[in-house]
C-alpha cells in the first residue's frame, strides 16, 4: 500500500534479540507507532548473539528477496560505545533503498549486494532521559528512523552526511581454488545442519572437482602468502563425498553419506540425507573446509586416462 510522501514497500528486521524477551516486539511497535500502517517484516532475530558477521551474512542472503523499503538491521555489540549509528541509501532497484543499523560492518555485504552505496548519514544518538538508558538504540534511533524513511523522508534530514568510505567493512568470506581442491569458509550451518560455504559452482568449475571427492575440516588459521597454508593441527574428520543432485541419497543406513551440492543461494554446500551433516563432519560456521578430489580422479589426472 502507499506509504505516506508516496513511498510503497515495507520495514524489514533483523537482530539477535530472540524472541524469549520484549525486545524485538518492541522495535516493531515503535516502527508501527511513528508510522501507522507501515508494513513490518521479520526477517529473524536468531541471530546468535553478538555475532556480527552471521548477521551480516544473513542479510547478504536475504535482501535479494526482498521488496522496496528499509532494512533494520541489529547485531550490536558496540551499543552505548562510540560506534555510529548510521542509514545508507543504495543504488535504486527492486529492492530495499535504504539500510540502518549499527556501523560495525553489518550492513556490508547487503549493501554490495544492492549494487553499492549512494549516500550514508550518521544518526544523531538517543537523547538520554533517566528511567531509558543508552542500550537500546534499535528502539531509539533505529526504528524512528526507519519509520521516518518509509514515510517520504529524506536520507539527509536524517543525519549528518558521512563519506561512505569510512564505513567499517568485515573481510570478505575466505576462499582457495587450486587444481583439484577448493579450500573454503563455512558461512552457514542452517537449522537442518546444512553446511554453506564460501564457494560457489564456478570455483568448482575451475578447480576441475569431479564427482569423487574427500572432505577435511580443519579448525586452524587460514594463512595466505604466495600459497594456501594451514596453522593449527588438521581435525580429524576426512570423508568421502560426491557432488551433484542426490549425491547425499542412498539407503537409511547410509545417512551419513555427505553430498555436495549447489544450495538455494548459489552457494556449494555440504549435506546428507535426513542428518544434519554439520555433525557428521564436526564442523561449525567460521571452520575451513577443504573439498578435494578423491584418490581415483587424482590418479586418473597425474597419469592420464585410462580405459
Amino acid at each position: 500500500m502507499p506509504a505516506r510522501g508516496g513511498r510503497l514497500g515495507s520495514v524489514f528486521l533483523l537482530s539477535d534479540f530472540g524472541t524469549a524477551d520484549e525486545f524485538a516486539g518492541v522495535v516493531r511497535a515503535v516502527v508501527l507507532r511513528e508510522a501507522p500502517g507501515c508494513p513490518v517484516v521479520d526477517l529473524t532475530h536468531e541471530i546468535p548473539p553478538f555475532d556480527v558477521r552471521a548477521g551480516a551474512l544473513a542479510l547478504e542472503r536475504t535482501v535479494p528477496h526482498l521488496g522496496r523499503g528499509v532494512v533494520v538491521a541489529v547485531v550490536d555489540p558496540g551499543v552505548g560505545t562510540e560506534r555510529r549509528a548510521v542509514a545508507v541509501s543504495v543504488v535504486p532497484g527492486a529492492g530495499p533503498g535504504f539500510l540502518i543499523g549499527p556501523d560495525n560492518g553489518l550492513l556490508g555485504f547487503a549493501v554490495e549486494v544492492l549494487g553499492g552505496t549512494t549516500g550514508a548519514v550518521a544518526l544523531a544518538p538517543a537523547t538520554w532521559r533517566l528511567g531509558t538508558g543508552a542500550t537500546f538504540d534499535a528502539r531509539d534511533v533505529f526504528a524512528p528512523a526507519a519509520a521516518r524513511l518509509w514515510s517520504g523522508a529524506r536520507l539527509e534530514d536524517l543525519g549528518v552526511p558521512i563519506d561512505a568510505d569510512t564505513l567499517v567493512h568485515l573481510p570478505p568470506p575466505r576462499l582457495e581454488v587450486e587444481l583439484g581442491v577448493v579450500h573454503a569458509e563455512v558461512l552457514w550451518v542452517d537449522r537442518y545442519g546444512n553446511v554453506q560455504l564460501s564457494a560457489r559452482p564456478a570455483d568448482a568449475l575451475s578447480a576441475g572437482l569431479d564427482a569423487d571427492l574427500i572432505v577435511v575440516v580443519r579448525r586452524a588459521t587460514f594463512v595466505t602468502r604466495r600459497s594456501t597454508s594451514f596453522v593449527g593441527d588438521e581435525a580429524s574428520t576426512q570423508r568421502r563425498a560426491a557432488a551433484g543432485p542426490g549425491s547425499a541419497g542412498g539407503d537409511a543406513d547410509e545417512g551419513d553419506a555427505v553430498g555436495l551440492i549447489t544450495d538455494s543461494n548459489g552457494h556449494l554446500a555440504l549435506v546428507c540425507r535426513q542428518r544434519p551433516a554439520a555433525i557428521v563432519l564436526g564442523v561449525l560456521a567460521g571452520d575451513m573446509v577443504i573439498v578435494r578430489n578423491g584418490e581415483r580422479t587424482r590418479s586418473a589426472v597425474a597419469g592420464g586416462a585410462t580405459s
